[in-house]
Order: structure tokens, then sequence, then C-alpha cells
């Protein structure tokens, strides 16, 4: 019996490549799309037995989330995840959405068939060889010379690793400028080019990827402000304003 099932992937030819093959061999296609945004609606309101949804990045934050939005509206729908070889992030990020499988893009189209009917069925659906290659890289990382860490701090300044030490302290920009003795507007530069360089949109995001990295423990040995959790605990600090009978 033929499956009812939607395919959607960003790649528009892709998708629909990939529907008239299973159309060919007695499947009924409700639609092949290739939205940049709305997946998730689109399942939703058409509810199909299986949705093969292609993803380019599985291990990106986010790249899920129409899996969870699917699985929370319309848990009897079973979605099978396409994309590249995936880190074991990536694996454990769809199964950990709600995905019933996940197959690459380069599988045969017997393989994509097979993946639906067992995740029809309510089996997980995934390649044994890919399984296993992801739990071994899980419990066996390979080394990294150059730890994310690292590499992010490479990116800033002396000057800008001690403004996101500062930032992680919680300081605001009176703080920042009055403790390294430069003009607020300069200050606010620092932090905006810290931003930009670290690829995030807020003082917080900056704080939580730099303490998630460690990098945030190697800008304070480099400031000289502390080491390991000595962000967290700012150090005493003298008023910026005049004392008394300075």
């Amino acid at each position: 019996m033929g499956v009812r099932l939607m395919v959607v992937d960003d790649h528009r030819l892709l998708a629909e490549a990939l529907a008239s093959a299973l159309k060919l061999r007695g499947h009924r296609v409700l639609a092949a799309a290739a939205p940049s945004a709305g997946a998730a609606d689109l399942v939703v309101s058409r509810a199909p037995e299986v949705c093969l949804l292609g993803t380019a990045a599985p291990a990106e934050p986010g790249a899920f989330d129409p899996v969870v939005r699917i699985k929370r509206e319309r848990p009897q729908v079973a979605v099978v995840v396409l994309g590249p070889v995936p880190s074991p992030m990536g694996i454990a990020a769809a199964f950990a959405a709600g995905a019933s499988g996940y197959v690459r893009h380069n599988e045969r189209i017997e393989g994509v068939e097979r993946a639906m009917m067992k995740a029809r069925a309510g089996e997980a659906a995934v390649d044994p060889q890919l399984l296993q290659g992801a739990f071994t890289e899980l419990l066996n990382p390979a080394a990294q010379p150059d730890d994310e860490g690292a590499r992010l701090l490479q990116l800033l300044t002396p000057r800008e690793v001690e403004v996101l030490v500062r930032v992680a302290e919680g300081e605001d920009t009176r703080l920042i400028a009055a403790g390294m003795g430069i003009a607020p507007s300069t200050a606010r530069t620092h932090v905006q080019r810290v931003l930009m360089k670290l690829g995030v949109g807020s003082r917080l995001e900056a704080a939580a990827l730099a303490a998630r990295t460690g990098l945030l423990e190697r800008a304070a040995g480099r400031t000289g402000r502390g080491g390991p959790g000595a962000a967290s605990v700012p150090p005493p600090r003298r008023a910026a304003g005049p004392s008394g009978g300075a």
C-alpha cells in the first residue's frame, strides 16, 4: 500500500525529482515544496502520513524546529529527515526533535522508500552503519588541536577581550568605560565589534557563547581578571566618580 507523503526541501529540483520518483513507485505525494520558511505550516495543514524533510545543515541551531512543531500539532505524522552525512550532534538533534528517521541525501530511492515504510510503521528509520558511526564519534571524539574557544579568541583584539570579560561580569557601557579609562562611545563601539565578531545579537548571547566554549576562562586569564569562574563573580571596584578628598 502506498504512503501518503510530502516532500519538503529548500532545493525545489530535489524535492520535485524525489516526489516524481516516489509517485512512479505507487506513493501518493500530497505536495513537493521548497519553502524558505513555513514548512511546518504546510505539513500541519496537509497532514500526510510521512513527511520527507530536507536540511542542508543538520547541526545548525534551529534546523529541526519545524519537526518539533509538526510533532506537537500532528503527532501522527512521521518525519524522516533527508540530509548530508551528519555529525553525531546532527543525528541526535533530529531524533530529539521527534524525527522518526534520518536518510542521507545520496541514498538510493529504494533506501528512501524503506525509511518511509518503517517510519509509517512507527519504527526508527536510520542506517545502522550511520548510527554506529555517530555513536563511535560521540564515545571517542577526535582530538581537536584548536577548540572553538581558542578559535573565537583569535578573532578579538586585547581590548575587545577585556570588554568581553566585563560584559560577562554584567558591566554596562558606563562601567566598562570607567574601568578601562575610555569614553562611553568608545566602549559602546568595542561592545558592538565583539558582538559582530562572535556572530551574536546581544550581550547575553555573547556571555553565554563565551561560557559555553571556554572562551570566558581563556579571556579572563589573558586579561588577568582571574581564572575559571572569575567572570561570574566581579572583583571589588572603586566608585567610578570622584571620591571625597581626591
